[in-house]
This record gives structure tokens, C-alpha cells and sequence, in this order.
């Protein structure tokens, strides 16, 4: 159980958080987070979502950044980049764990086919493009709506470099991996894992990239023991692709679960970083928030109590504190 006024706050939200807390947290029956998360693609923010649907299938006219803003020059100039075309839609809404139907029945992914180009290099908007989190994006949408993306996973394993890792600078002749491309690589190869299976050698491109994270601890470089990045401790909502160590926790739970392994004992001074940033009303604050334009927000602003890092933070701990056997002032007050 959690504390009642903390339980009433985290389930007086969207259905695309709610169902999770009822899932993850409360260990709610599965009819009804299943009948929660059937409410995302109609009401909240969902439904907002899918309204903003161009005809062409697209969202704001374009791939990965909206329709134009490259063309113009003023926009390298702005603090962050649009967060409203179609991939970073269409991952928020499969990240949500909504239903996929609507859109498979409009024919989404036959209209971005015919319709999306990357804006590198006008590639076909299915085949990928060159980056490695846009490429793991891209494998986890198609696969949600109901595309065969065996060659978007094998990309993965062609690119996978000599430390486990992967690279989007990979093309500008990088040769070492880097949290926030394996973190997102791993994300897609685990969609891809759950959705079809893999293959021999997707699944072991996956452990070799986890094997990566966990070795450096989740926040450490390989070579220094430093802590790599600022963006360690960043726990800010949307995750985007931000290798922080609550986003990369929250991945090897759920990897965990599918393997039905426990948690990985490498994992606990970014588990102890997450605990210790709890505050003392037993939430956690939200991070910088990413600068970009976007449709609505999606969490609360900097600095105030978030529903989704909370969330987040609490399934990660539990998990982690119940297969490990945690115990004492340092575990997460479950009963």
C-alpha cells in the first residue's frame, strides 16, 4: 500500500498515468487497469493527440521536426527543438500504452508510408533514417502499429559498437558508445523483443547493450568512474531521449520483468540516487523541463511535485527493493 493521500493524488490524473499506478503500484485487478488504459484514446490527453492528426497521418506536417522548421534560419536559434511531429507523437501515445487501434484504422503507418519522409536526406519515413534514438523510435511505433520491422532490428545489431554500445555520432566516425544512444537503442530492441520474439542475434545485441549500462553503473564512465553527465540526476518528465538514472532504471525493470531476472545489484548507487530525491511528502519534484515547442504540456512545470516522476520513481524502487530483499531505513515504505 501507499500512504492515501498519496495514492489519491497519483490516481486523480490522466488515464495514461492512472492505469499505471493502478498496475504497478496498487496491484489493481487487470480489468481494471485494462479498462483504464481503453480510455486513453478517447479522453485526456490521448484523445487530444489523435485529433491533431494531419490527413496525411502526419502530426505537424513533418518527421521529426515540424513541417518547415528547418528551413528556417532563425529556428537554430531557439533553446530547444519542437517536440510536435509525428515520431515524438507517436511515442508518447505508445509510451502511454494506449490502445493503437484508432490509428491502425485510419491507416497511419500506409499514410506514412506514402506521405513521411526524414528529414535526412528525404528517407522513407519506415526504413529509418541514420540516428540511433530516432531509429529506436521508429522500430517501437512501427511494431505498435502492427508493422513488420525485422530490418529496423537488425540495423540495431549492425551498428552496436565494439563496447556494447551505440552511437547516433556513429556516422561522424564515432566508435564508443554513449548513454543516451544505448539507453534508446535498448528501449527499441526490447519493444521488439516482447512484440515478436527477436532473433538470436537481437536478443543478444540487447543484453550486450544492458551489460554496457550496467557495467558503468547506470551513470559512471568506464574509464574515469566519473559520473558522466549532468543529466544523471535529471529527473524531468518527459524523459525524451535523456539517458538520466531514473529513465535508465525504469528500463531495466521492465527488461527485468520480461526476463523474469532480478534487479541487477550494480544498479544500486543510481537506485540510491533515485530514493534520496524523494521529498519528505513523499513525491518527487519535477526537473528542468525540456525547451521546445509542444501540443500541451505533459507533466507539471519545474520544481513542482510531478505525478509522472513520482510514479516512475516508485515502481523503479519497488521493484528493486522487493527483488533484492531491501530492507531497512533505505527501502521504499511499502507494506
Amino acid at each position: 500500500m501507499i500512504d492515501a493521500d498519496l495514492r489519491t493524488w497519483l490516481l486523480d490524473t490522466d488515464p495514461a498515468l492512472r492505469w499505471q499506478v493502478e498496475r504497478d503500484l496498487l496491484d489493481a485487478p487487470e480489468h481494471v487497469w485494462l479498462a483504464t488504459r481503453a480510455r486513453i484514446a478517447t479522453e485526456g490527453r490521448g484523445a487530444r493527440f489523435l485529433s491533431l492528426q494531419d490527413e496525411d497521418g502526419r502530426w505537424a506536417g513533418g518527421s521529426f521536426f515540424p513541417g518547415g522548421f528547418l528551413d528556417d534560419p532563425a529556428n537554430q536559434q531557439l533553446p530547444g527543438q519542437p517536440w510536435t511531429a509525428t515520431t515524438w507523437t507517436l511515442t508518447t501515445m505508445r509510451e502511454d500504452g494506449m490502445d493503437p487501434a484508432p490509428l491502425i484504422a485510419n491507416d497511419t503507418a500506409g499514410k506514412l508510408e506514402r506521405n513521411a519522409r526524414w528529414e535526412y536526406d528525404g528517407l522513407p519515413y519506415w526504413d529509418g533514417e541514420v540516428d540511433c534514438c530516432i531509429n529506436a523510435m521508429t522500430l517501437a511505433n512501427g511494431l505498435w502499429l502492427g508493422r513488420d520491422m525485422e530490418a529496423n532490428a537488425a540495423w540495431f545489431v549492425e551498428h552496436q559498437m565494439r563496447d556494447g554500445g551505440w552511437n547516433c555520432e556513429w556516422v561522424e566516425g564515432s566508435t564508443r558508445g554513449s548513454f543516451h544512444s544505448t539507453l534508446n537503442a535498448l528501449k527499441g530492441l526490447l519493444d521488439h523483443e516482447i512484440a515478436t520474439r527477436g532473433t538470436p542475434a537481437t536478443r543478444l545485441a540487447r543484453r550486450r547493450g544492458e551489460e554496457y549500462l550496467l557495467s558503468r553503473g547506470l551513470m559512471r564512465r568506464a574509464s574515469t568512474h566519473e559520473v558522466v553527465g549532468s543529466f544523471i540526476p535529471w529527473f524531468g518528465y518527459p524523459f525524451r531521449h535523456i539517458a538520466s538514472a531514473l529513465n535508465s532504471a525504469d528500463h531495466m525493470r521492465r527488461a527485468s520483468l520480461h526476463d523474469g531476472t532480478p534487479p541487477d545489484p550494480r544498479m544500486r548507487e543510481a537506485i540510491e540516487m533515485i530514493r534520496e530525491s524523494r521529498e519528505s511528502d513523499g513525491t518527487w519534484h519535477q526537473g528542468r523541463v525540456l525547451p521546445g515547442e509542444v501540443w500541451f504540456p505533459l507533466d507539471v512545470p519545474e520544481g513542482e511535485p510531478s505525478p509522472w516522476v513520482t510514479m516512475i520513481a516508485l515502481r523503479v524502487l519497488r521493484w528493486y527493493d522487493e527483488g533484492t530483499g531491501a530492507s531497512g531505513p533505505a527501502a521504499l515504505p511499502f507494506s
